[in-house]
């Protein structure tokens, strides 16, 4: 909850998140011992839909229920008989071996922090065992699992527990556009009616990867966005981040990133796999002209911190951008039409999700964004939308 917190949509509010030894909580969490993580963190708005999850698509089942994330056949046919709701049971496992988001640093004061990078199974049992030591998560995880004794248990059982929550608290299917599509002709306001026939007409071309209910063909494409921050370690000097080709090792993959899900994606700036665009508006008007858009990238709207990081590798970016693309161009008419629809897909009892952060957990430490900690009020929305 340090990334992705209720009170920010299930972000964070910062172009690139700051994971372990950052300090303070949402967009003024500093960096502190802490360094930047290359990637935005993504909202948590129902996954359940979902078959191919993070922003190169790490962690995926395929049609024939093969789990597939970096943790390869660690993740035994055993572990994953515990997952209940399809890729989004397996998303927990991740993050926690990650040293810059969560685990730490070899010289850290912490058990988690001495086991090798690609013992994923000594990171899980070690977790197990720190969940283990605390009485009541015992009896929670048992009251959750009905018969199945702590002992017998394993990380995945925790993992599958948080997609659970996910699905009970973040799926969300009354929006504008749910009552529209239900009958409700009075539902969306005229500007998002046209803007919702551009969104799906054949020259905008958006709901050609954005379709389905949740916005998503859920693939990866390079749609030609500006890199910065620390990198993944691709490059001449690792500090770029290729994408799906780091996956895939298809030439074709890179720079690719998922296509994000569009519901209640008002709530979710910054948008980009970097949290490249400050407004919505700003990430729908980069598609028209996308070339010209990224060779001409402002800094201006991302961190201070890493406006000095920005890459020039535009002609890169360029050579594997998608043919969807390359001839598209939208009006500013158009542009404000196709955001008004996007704020549409939004679900008012998304607007406020503080409700979800527990005053108090087993383990005695106070959860992220608490109303003890005083957590400072959510942007006004125009901020985000960059509509008037």
């Amino acid at each position: 909850m340090t990334c992705h917190l209720p009170a920010f949509a299930t972000g964070d509010g910062k172009n690139l998140s700051i994971g372990e030894g950052g300090i303070g909580l949402g967009p003024n969490r500093s960096l502190g011992r802490g360094v930047f993580i290359p990637r935005n963190a993504p909202p948590l708005f129902n996954l359940a839909g979902l078959n191919q999850l993070f922003w190169d698509g790490r962690v995926s089942v395929d049609v024939g229920g093969t789990f597939h994330t970096p943790a390869n056949d660690q993740l035994t046919p055993a572990l994953a008989q515990v997952f209940e709701f399809g890729a989004m049971s397996a998303v927990g496992l991740i993050p926690v071996t990650s040293r810059t988001e969560m685990r730490g640093q070899p010289d850290a004061a912490n058990e988690l922090a001495k086991i090798p990078d690609n013992d994923f199974t000594g990171m899980w049992n070690a977790e197990m065992a720190r969940l283990g030591a605390i009485p009541e998560y015992r009896q929670l995880f048992e009251a959750a699992y009905p018969g199945t004794p702590f002992s017998s248990m394993t990380f995945a059982h925790a993992s599958n527990a948080m997609a659970g929550f996910f699905v009970d608290e973040l799926t969300f299917s009354n929006t504008p556009w749910d009552r529209f599509l239900a009958g409700d002709d009075g539902a969306l306001t005229p500007q998002q009616f046209t803007g919702a026939n551009t969104f799906m007409s054949a020259t905008a071309k958006c709901a050609g990867c954005h379709n389905g209910p949740l916005f998503t063909d859920a693939k990866t494409r390079n749609v030609a966005v500006a890199q910065f921050g620390p990198g993944e370690g691709d490059g001449p000097n690792g500090n770029d981040d290729f994408g799906r080709i780091r996956v895939t090792g298809v030439p074709t993959d890179k720079y690719a990133f998922k296509t994000p899900a569009l519901r209640n994606v008002e709530l979710s700036g910054p948008y980009g796999h970097a949290g490249q665009f400050a407004t919505l508006r700003g990430f729908v008007d980069h598609y028209s002209q996308s070339d010209i858009k990224l060779a001409n990238y402002d800094v201006n709207q991302i961190d201070p911190l890493l406006r000095g990081t920005l890459l020039a590798n535009t002609a890169d970016i360029l050579a594997t951008r998608s043919g969807v693309l390359t001839t598209l161009v939208l009006t500013p008419q158009q542009i404000d039409d196709i955001t008004a629809y996007l704020l549409a897909l939004t679900d008012p009892s998304a607007r406020n999700l503080r409700g979800l952060t527990p005053v108090h957990v087993p383990s005695g430490l106070t959860p992220p964004g608490a109303p003890t900690l005083g957590l400072p009020p959510i942007k006004p929305l125009a901020s985000k939308t960059g509509l008037p």
